[in-house]
């Protein structure tokens, strides 16, 4: 073997000084090691298993989010829709409140007419009367043609004014 340049005592050295440390590196570093691997790959699967179990409860955490927008959107299309119709309600309401106060002004209205009309009917009635009473007291006092009983009449209704004449 020296031929091919190995040296048998060295290569003997060599190999049990290689299987001494490798021994020595399997009882003693290998075990703590492995441990350190071991214990490594455990955190790695932890904080795994922890960013998994966080990102299902930020799912779960964004779905109730919007399930809670969707129930205040419904909420909030409720509200309006019952302020809408309470406002249709009032506006009706006021409408029909502002059309009875109008039948009754027209009412009102209608009887402050009829009330000055017949005083006005009254008061012509009065003063025609009147004005009949003074003819005729005019009339009987002296005796008259029918020109004169004209001229009379003419002279009274002169002095009763331009209300009678309108």
């Amino acid at each position: 073997m020296e031929a091919l340049g190995i040296n048998l005592p060295g290569l003997v050295a060599q190999i049990v000084n290689f299987a001494l440390l490798l021994f020595l590196l399997w009882r003693f570093a290998l075990p703590p090691l492995l441990r350190l691997l071991d214990e490594r790959a455990q955190r790695v699967r932890e904080s795994m298993e922890r960013a998994e179990a966080l990102q299902r409860q930020t799912q779960q955490s964004e779905q109730e989010v919007r399930e809670r927008l969707q129930s205040a959107q419904r909420e909030a299309q409720a509200i309006v829709n019952q302020a809408a119709q309470a406002g249709q309600r009032l506006q009706e309401e006021a409408r029909a409140e502002a059309t009875r106060q109008s039948v009754i002004a027209m009412a009102r209205a209608q009887d402050e007419i009829r009330a000055e009309r017949d005083a006005a009917i009254a008061a012509l009635r009065q003063e025609f009367a009147d004005l009949t009473i003074r003819a005729a007291q005019r009339v009987i006092q002296r005796e008259i043609d029918p020109a004169r009983h004209r001229q009379l009449i003419e002279e009274v209704l002169e002095e009763s004014g331009p209300a009678l004449r309108g």
